[in-house]
């Protein structure tokens, strides 16, 4: 099992805002147009953006070690899982076998996936953390960013790609997100501070609406 940047950095929670999807504005329709809706994928934008993915290099060399020991316990429990895969293989096959007669093999295979999880979770700990840190300061600006995209393309609201049934391509603005991103977070940090812990920016900052409208429209 290869555990590339991409999956490292997939168990760690984005720290980015979501702008809801519950409240529908609504306008006169002379005020519509073509592109007073719009489309993007957040998540997508923050790791689009160029202080991630150069932080995401960064991270191949500086936690090294910690991949590399990841990756290598992960082929190994995989060598390790496979005789519990085999054994319970065997039972479901047997005749009249049952969820009952099979509990015991898979209570041992689960129970050895569970052990494992948690220890590739714990070898790679520093790596979502880092991960966690760079999201978060990339995520700071991410309303500011959705605004500044919102005001240079004339949109009113933005949803996301899960709220939308069926839409054009010239509404998706997450490219132009992640270009404002690029100027607002230029780089970022990939050693967190001594004690620091995801989201603790959030607890400690007043909460602010996800997105606002552009001022001046």
């Amino acid at each position: 099992m290869t555990l590339s940047a991409k999956t490292l950095l997939k168990s760690a929670a984005l720290a980015i805002a979501t702008v809801s999807t519950s409240a529908v504005v609504t306008a006169p329709a002379t005020a519509q147009s073509r592109t007073s809706i719009a489309v993007a994928n957040y998540e997508a934008a923050v790791v689009q953006s160029q202080a991630y993915q150069n932080a995401v290099n960064q991270m191949k060399t500086t936690y090294k070690a910690d991949i590399d020991a990841t990756n290598a316990r992960a082929t190994a429990l995989q060598t390790e899982i496979k005789p519990l895969v085999d054994a319970y293989n065997v039972a479901v096959q047997q005749p009249g076998a049952t969820q009952q007669t099979v509990q015991p093999q898979a209570q041992a295979l689960q129970q050895k996936r569970n052990a494992g999880q948690r220890e590739l979770a714990q070898l790679q700990q520093r790596v979502t953390l880092a991960t966690a840190y760079v999201e978060e300061q990339v995520g700071k600006q991410l309303n500011a960013a959705i605004r500044a995209a919102m005001t240079a393309k004339k949109v009113d609201l933005v949803l996301q790609p899960q709220a939308v049934v069926a839409r054009e391509p010239y509404v998706d603005i997450t490219a132009d997100i992640v270009a404002e991103l690029n100027k607002l977070v230029p780089s970022a940090q990939i050693v967190p501070p001594a004690g620091w812990k995801p989201g603790q920016a959030q607890q400690q900052a007043p909460q602010q609406p996800a997105a606002a409208q552009p001022s001046g429209r």
